[in-house]
């Protein structure tokens, strides 16, 4: 007759993810059975995950309080199966000192309020998950050198609407070119914009904007994202790089996302979440209603579509290309149109 470990106590509220859910396998030897009974975990530990390096997480334990500390761990073989990203909450065991050779365990993820997420293309339905319980992104994108890609700031745009995720603007290296005229592609949209030369960067207004809050950073390889970061996070030490003068492109530096603390100077504080840079953004896993979010100024028209309406160039009585077509829209909407019919088509099958 096989024999089960018996949960005792088990606890039916516990986290999809916590490892006490899980029943040991039966002794397959015959042997004397282990009469260990997996613990609850319930005197776990909440932590915030810094950052992730080869199978080992950087977990903060005690945040804000006089006892704060990382700690190195290792996640659960039961939870092996599933991804614990920077910015998750997760619930830690074992050696929480903190002291260097330590090792804890990470045995549950705390639900998420968000995650961020992006697959390597348009037709591939397999997500790759970024950063979990960010609040805001700043998109980093640079006025020249290289040129900035408005197709790939649409991109953060309808990433982020579709996690729930306010997002916001930097266009750094404006004493190389005027940015007016990419930001007017986003006239119609409620977006907070910073704009920042090499010499003169606004630390304080960004900061302000950063405290109480878990921003993730993203921006394309070159655009000044890391150097960003290391002004506003004195001894980060994000890697920078430069823009290849022949091809235009920048270099991949920072190769892994990252948490660090970022303040005002007033003794409040925030997160910012660095992440590698990008040239390219799938949106594979994101539903097609959700598109629609990110041109927060054409929405409030599509109000006025017929129901089914693709909002394509050939869709009919189109509320949104009728206002374009009748210049009620200007110049900038026509643009916005133009990004959004992109965006929408890639999806058709």
């Amino acid at each position: 007759m096989s024999w089960w470990a018996d949960d005792d106590d088990e606890d039916d509220n516990l986290d999809l993810y916590d490892e006490s859910t899980v029943r040991t396998r039966p002794n397959p030897k015959g042997n004397r059975p282990r009469t260990k009974t997996r613990p609850e975990h319930a005197d776990a530990e909440i932590a915030r995950v810094l950052g992730v390096d080869r199978g080992r997480y950087t977990v903060l334990l005690d945040e804000d309080t006089p006892d704060e500390r990382q700690v190195t761990a290792a996640r659960a073989s039961e939870l092996r199966r599933n991804p614990i990203v920077t910015g998750d909450r997760v619930a830690v065991v074992g050696d929480t000192t903190g002291e260097e050779g330590t090792l804890a365990r990470i045995v549950r993820i705390e639900p998420r309020t968000t995650l961020l997420r992006r697959s390597a293309d348009d037709t591939d339905e397999v997500e790759r998950v970024i950063v979990a319980n960010a609040d805001q992104m700043l998109i980093v994108v640079a006025a020249a050198n290289p040129e900035p890609r408005t197709r790939l700031v649409d991109r953060y745009l309808v990433a982020a609407y579709d996690a729930g995720i306010a997002p916001m603007l930097c266009v750094t290296k404006t004493d190389l070119a005027d940015p007016a005229p990419f930001l007017a592609n986003f006239a119609g949209l409620d977006l907070p914009v910073f704009t920042s030369r090499q010499d003169d960067i606004p630390l304080c207004d960004i900061a302000a904007a950063l405290v109480d809050h878990d921003t993730v950073v993203v921006g394309h390889s070159g655009v000044g994202k890391s150097t960003l970061v290391n002004a506003l996070v004195p001894g980060a030490r994000r890697a920078t790089g430069h823009v290849n003068e022949v091809t235009g492109r920048g270099r991949h530096t920072s190769s892994s996302t990252v948490s660090l603390r970022v303040e005002d100077g007033s003794g409040r504080h925030g997160w910012v979440i660095d992440t590698p840079g990008v040239r390219s953004f799938g949106l594979g896993h994101v539903n097609t209603d959700s598109i629609l979010k990110a041109f927060t100024d054409l929405a409030e028209i599509a109000e006025d579509c017929p129901r089914g309406c693709t909002h394509l160039p050939d869709a009919p009585d189109c509320a949104i290309i009728e206002a374009v077509e009748e210049g009620r829209l200007g110049e900038a909407g026509r643009a916005r149109l133009d990004s959004l019919q992109r965006l929408l088509a890639t999806f058709e099958r």
